[in-house]
């Protein structure tokens, strides 16, 4: 192992050491939340597409969208409490293997916003203003424009396909950390320290 290698390893041993062993149980929570949430909204927009219209297809609209705006909203709060919160340093793992869970982790985090905005941007677009639950109207974020919502469409579309890959990236590579490399990777996210430590 030549000395570039050896000062790398030391590094990465020292950050794991200066940084908490777990996520807050804020930071746990806030995860398996939007994860199941995003799971369920992506769910809805694959069903609900394929239904004709009646009072049932319309009203899974309106569940698709108000998760959209609950996902922004705690995705905001992850960012905050991630920005507040020391994280738990990665494990050791070859250099092309952390480049990729920073680049994917980035990507879902961009994902998180740009994906509710675009559904947001587009319900307006079309006509219909978001009530959020039924009883708090938002404020539309563009004017209605045919041509515009058409566009906003291909993106809501495009970028949930880009989410569902994500998605499952990040769930195989957990599990190759739990499975084959058996390393605590997973655990991390499974148990939680004190949000005040």
């Amino acid at each position: 192992m030549n000395e570039q290698h050896i000062g790398i390893a030391v590094r990465q041993r020292i950050a794991i050491t200066r940084a908490p062993e777990h996520y807050t149980r804020t930071a746990v929570a806030l995860h398996w939340t939007i994860a199941g949430l995003v799971i369920c909204g992506f769910t809805l927009g694959w069903v609900m597409t394929e239904l004709a219209i009646s009072p049932l297809k319309l009203r899974m609209y309106n569940w698709h969208k108000w998760i959209g705006i609950t996902v922004l909203s705690l995705a905001a709060v992850r960012g905050i409490w991630r920005l507040t919160h020391t994280a738990p340093a990665l494990l050791p793992m070859p250099g092309w293997q952390r480049i990729s869970a920073h680049g994917l982790h980035g990507l879902l985090y961009v994902i998180m916003f740009l994906q509710p905005l675009s559904g947001w941007a587009y319900s307006n677009a079309v006509g219909y203003p978001i009530v959020y639950l039924g009883l708090v109207p938002l404020p539309n974020l563009v004017s209605k424009d045919k041509a515009l919502a058409h566009t906003l469409l291909e993106v809501h579309e495009t970028v949930a396909w880009i989410l569902a890959v994500a998605v499952a990236l990040h769930a195989l590579a957990a599990l190759k950390h739990h499975f084959m490399d058996r390393d605590g990777t997973l655990k991390r996210m499974l148990s939680w320290r004190s949000s005040r430590t």
